[in-house]
């Protein structure tokens, strides 16, 4: 049953707590709210059962708990105003399974507003969409947890005291707002490419919807078509907990339907005039689908892409493509310019480089430099192996005389 309500919990904290902030107007109450019915649950569910519609049973528990908090308070008839519902409410039967507008889409363009900046809003819908906790947060932004609780808090002050509607804008006014919502759905779905699979799920379903709300969006199918082409390899990406290169994979395991969705998004992407970054990711990752693999055209579209974001890690991809297309040392002359001392992957790039040049001492050092900067377990292990494979021992370590 735990494993029940965390699956439960992941698939519909965003929903029903869309639901409720529509319902309700106000982000903290409605968390509040939500967070009550999910305790409501843990308690009745492993008794009664699960419901045929959890949502709709947890979206209507948590109603019902919010009206009884409100009917405390002495401001009841001001705030029931507000809500715009009938001072001699009746209370909902939480086993009803009424379906419920899903509401998703007006919660992430409400925490996309303008008026709130770029990390507000990326971390407001993070929390509320992807359910994701403050502490997973703060560890995304690299900030301490008490900072990101403050900045959260703000913002949902803000939103309230603004007055910031809970709609999808108006026609006029969505392309403007669609950078930072396609900025917040790729974070939601790199956190869950990360290893969370259901916030990947979510951030895809996202994408769908907003291509069927913004059509003619270029930026838009291009993302759709980015999600889909990395998340269909979901299941060839680890081995026995370890990180599997894309060029080692098993190729059976890839989701080829989810592929070929992916490519029929880029295609319509490409159809429509003013594709940006998106769409020049989502060429590249189709691009490295294939076998064997087209490296001058993904060098020249890295180098299409290094233009449009002003990006050092995006120049280490094309680094890694020229690599391949011009040999080792032309990509390690692109490496050494990129300020990324501090980054994981352009030391076990270099390692890869210098070992392809026979360089195995150096090789070893960038190796072990990477491993001091890799927090996660299944790429530890791949290095790891990596570095064993050169054969160079531990600097500082005494050989062995028989």
């Amino acid at each position: 049953m735990v494993a029940i309500l965390d699956r439960v919990f992941r698939d519909e904290w965003g929903r029903v707590l869309a639901a409720l902030i529509g319902f309700l107007g106000d982000f903290e109450l409605a968390e509040e709210a939500a967070q009550e019915a999910f305790a409501v649950a843990a308690a009745r569910w492993p008794r009664e059962g699960v419901p045929t519609n959890p949502a709709a049973w947890l979206v209507t528990t948590a109603r019902r708990r919010a009206i009884d908090r409100i009917r405390r308070d002495r401001t009841l008839a001001a705030k029931t105003r507000l809500l715009d519902v009938p001072e001699a409410i009746e209370d909902p039967d939480p086993m009803d399974q009424t379906p419920f507008h899903d509401e998703r889409l007006e919660l992430v363009f409400t925490c996309c507003h303008p008026a709130l900046d770029t990390e507000a809003q990326v971390a407001l819908t993070l929390r509320t969409l992807g359910g994701l906790t403050t502490g997973e947060i703060a560890r995304a932004f690299l900030v301490p947890e008490a900072t990101m609780s403050q900045r959260l808090v703000r913002a949902k002050r803000k939103i309230k005291a603004a007055g910031i509607p809970f709609r999808v804008p108006p026609d006029h006014l969505l392309p403007d707002r669609l950078a930072a919502v396609l900025a917040v759905e790729y974070l939601i779905f790199n956190e869950g490419y990360g290893g969370r699979s259901d916030l990947a799920a979510e951030a895809i379903r996202l994408g769908r919807a907003l291509a069927e709300l913004m059509p003619d969006e270029p930026e838009v199918h291009g993302l759709l078509a980015l999600m889909l082409l990395h998340d269909s390899r979901r299941e060839a990406r680890f081995r026995e907990g370890e990180v599997v290169l894309l060029a080692d994979q098993d190729r059976s395991l890839w989701d080829h339907e989810q592929i070929a969705e992916g490519r029929a998004a880029l295609d319509r992407a490409l159809a429509l005039r003013g594709h940006g970054q998106y769409v020049v990711q989502a060429a590249i990752a189709s691009l490295h689908l294939e076998e064997p693999r087209d490296w001058p055209q993904i060098a020249a579209l890295y180098g299409e892409l290094a233009q449009l974001t002003d990006s050092p890690v995006v120049e280490l991809n094309r680094a890694a493509a020229v690599a391949e297309t011009e040999g080792p040392e032309a990509g390690l002359e692109l490496l050494d310019r990129l300020p990324l001392s501090d980054y994981r992957y352009l030391h076990s790039m270099r390692a890869e480089m210098l070992r392809r040049l026979g360089r195995l001492d150096e090789a070893s050092t960038e190796y072990r430099h990477a491993l001091e900067l890799m927090p996660d377990a299944a790429e530890r292990r791949l290095f790891e192996r990596r570095l064993a494979s050169l054969g160079v021992a531990e600097p500082g370590a005494r050989s062995e005389r028989s």
